[in-house]
């Protein structure tokens, strides 16, 4: 059981399921008004988590499929209500996670090999995606309502789809296999620590730390501008405050979105 005061206390299981971001997106729903009727049931806890074995519908980013062995790997969702955060800082979330996971997979492996963070929240060992991060936030007012949380982490897995570009898993990278059990419990552990950082008003502090574990940080690299199609050599800078990628080109320095530019 993880050291939490609230991640993971209410703790959903599941064989499988399509989705564990669609699933929590169902229990926020089913907690609101429908058609004009009553609410029908109360909102879920602060910290719920759904987890499943396996996933048939399982989404990374921009809608992109996440491929997981069942019963290998980590596949769910938190259910978080940031109403105190503002929806022009909705990216600290964002960075905050990422650094949760971080922070997880480094504890795990005493820092044998360099986990960093890929803009905007993958996790890479060495030059091997083995994280993928889908957060779906419902927006009121000049705030965020409601957060769902989807982590996607490959933990002992250790054949993968021939088609995707260069996925790992932590027994891959480091030799053995690892309790899923205990490595939830890490993850939950250390995204509580990161989002009452945030909470706390250490937005600052938050950017700072993920900024200094951005992949390629401060490395000449290849990149291309999906806008053009031109492709360029840069230096990854940081973010701004609304999470756009900063490079410094020949130039000089060019800030771009998701979407917008891609390594190469």
């Amino acid at each position: 059981m993880a050291n939490t005061l609230f991640i993971g206390k209410v703790y959903l299981r599941f064989d499988e399921l399509p989705s564990t971001n669609d699933y929590a997106a169902e229990l926020l729903l089913s907690a609101g008004p429908s058609a004009g009727l009553a609410y029908t049931k109360s909102k879920p806890a602060e910290g719920t988590v759904v987890r499943a074995d396996s996933q048939s519908a399982g989404r990374g980013q921009f809608g992109s499929r996440w491929e997981s062995a069942a019963g290998k790997n980590l596949t769910f969702s938190v259910i978080l209500y940031p109403s105190w955060l503002e929806i022009g800082a909705q990216f600290h979330l964002s960075m905050a996670v990422a650094l949760a996971v971080h922070d997880a997979v480094s504890s795990l492996t005493d820092g044998e090999f360099p986990v960093r963070i890929k803009w905007p929240n993958d996790l890479y060992i060495g030059n091997r995606k083995t994280a993928g991060i889908l957060i779906q936030n419902a927006l009121a007012g000049t705030s965020i309502q409601s957060s769902i949380v989807g982590i996607g982490l490959n933990v002992n897995q250790l054949d993968f789809d021939p088609t995707l570009p260069n996925p790992t898993s932590l027994a891959l990278s480091f030799g053995h296999a690892f309790d899923l059990g205990g490595v939830a419990d890490t993850i939950f552990e250390c995204l509580e620590r990161r989002y009452l950082q945030l909470k706390a008003g250490q937005a600052a502090q938050i950017k700072s730390a993920y900024e200094g574990l951005l992949y390629r940080r401060g490395v000449e690299s290849n990149f291309t501008d999906t806008s053009t199609g031109v492709d360029f050599t840069g230096i990854i800078l940081g973010v701004t405050e609304a999470g756009q990628l900063r490079v410094l080109t020949e130039q000089g320095e060019r800030t771009f979105g998701v979407k917008e530019i891609v390594y190469r």
